[in-house]
């Protein structure tokens, strides 16, 4: 059935379109137009005074409302999926922690009985691997007890329970190359993080397929004069993808607009490497089976380590439009069409025909108001 969501702004990336309608078939957008035809008798989202942008994608999000995914419940999976339509998100990926195989399988099935069955959340589009081959010393909130060299196999084990879009890992790892190789030929993008890598090693696994830094200069070799780093080669590299927490907490605001000014919004990636205290408040939880003491918002270990974040996505968008001035029709690039062109994530992150329906609906403050999944509208405020 033809639905529209009717007297809206349209913005994608590229286009603003004062006002128009979006027609939607079958899950995806069939057209946009100036009118709406008056005979017009399918299913109307109303979108008055409202910005309608392409649905996020968070591909690196640990948990909300209480829950982690590595929990391995489908209680969580559903918790999660149905806050993060509250979120303004659309689609993500279940990333995982450092912790034990068994856990990491669980939580492989319990995302692929997620995937299958969706009617009230968001769409599931694969796993981030997280750990748990990291370096020791850069462990940063993970938990060192499950800490191991890179492990190809163990990557294919859990592929084949649910497609693993994306591995952070430390590259400097005895393996680390070969293991980057062996994640590019599978079309599994290899994404350096919590690392001591040398630019040297750097560039050689990008060479090699590492298209991806995780949450960009947290646990990463840094910019210097004399050793230029991870963060360098990130900031100078045209065919790196970064991911950026703008929490204020994770990158202060010179550096968010730095990154913007050298990266452009075609090569950054918002993400909120939320854990499970967001949307809650402050107080004790855990990550990874270490404790956190959440205050203010903000996530730490008892050892004082910054333990993930409590980020709603679209508060991260609303401060990187305000720090950077980029356009809404630039700055949403970076929320979900980078992240599904690089990941290979289908026709995601544009609002034009041919493309999934995947739609949230802000206010002028960009706040979100509706959330629609696949044509289907399943989250409004009340």
């Amino acid at each position: 059935m033809t639905s529209c969501i009717a007297n809206c702004r349209i913005v994608s990336p590229g286009a603003d379109i004062p006002r128009g309608n979006i027609f939607i078939d079958d899950g995806m957008i069939l057209s946009i137009r100036a009118d709406l035809p008056p005979d017009f008798r399918g299913e109307i989202i109303d979108g008055a005074g409202l910005i309608a942008v392409p649905g996020f994608i968070d591909i690196h999000s640990h948990g909300r409302s209480g829950f982690d995914f590595c929990d391995g419940s489908a209680e969580g999976f559903s918790a999660i999926g149905r806050g993060k339509l509250e979120d303004g998100v659309t689609g993500f990926l279940a990333t995982s922690l450092s912790v034990s195989a068994d856990d990491l399988r669980q939580l492989c099935r319990q995302a692929a009985a997620y995937k299958e069955n969706t009617p009230d959340g968001a769409t599931l589009l694969g796993v981030h691997l997280e750990g748990p081959f990291f370096n020791p010393d850069c462990a940063g909130a993970q938990n060192p007890a499950f800490l191991k060299e890179p492990d190809i196999a163990l990557v294919d084990e859990l592929d084949a329970i649910c497609p693993v879009k994306k591995v952070s890992f430390s590259p400097e790892l005895p393996g680390g190359e070969a293991f980057t190789r062996a994640l590019a030929e599978r079309g599994i993008m290899p994404s350096g993080g919590h690392t001591a890598a040398d630019y040297a090693c750097y560039s050689r696994c990008r060479e090699l397929g590492m298209k991806h830094l995780t949450h960009f200069c947290n646990v990463m070799t840094p910019l210097h004069h004399l050793r230029f780093g991870m963060v360098g080669g990130g900031l100078m590299d045209d065919d790196v993808y970064v991911e950026m927490i703008c929490d204020g907490v994770h990158l202060c605001d010179q550096m968010i607009r730095m990154i913007a000014r050298m990266k452009g919004p075609g090569k950054m990636m918002l993400i909120t490497d939320a854990m499970r205290a967001c949307a809650m408040p402050d107080g004790n939880y855990s990550l990874g089976g270490l404790p956190v003491v959440v205050k203010g918002g903000c996530a730490r270990l008892t050892t004082g380590a910054v333990a993930g974040s409590t980020l709603r996505f679209f508060d991260g968008l609303k401060r990187l439009v305000r720090l950077t001035g980029l356009p809404l029709s630039e700055a949403v690039r970076a929320t979900a069409l980078n992240q599904a062109e690089s990941l290979k994530l289908g026709k995601r992150g544009k609002l034009e025909k041919g493309f999934i329906a995947d739609i949230v609906l802000l206010d002028g403050e960009l706040d979100v108001q509706k959330t629609i999944c696949g044509g289907v509208l399943k989250w409004e405020r009340k």
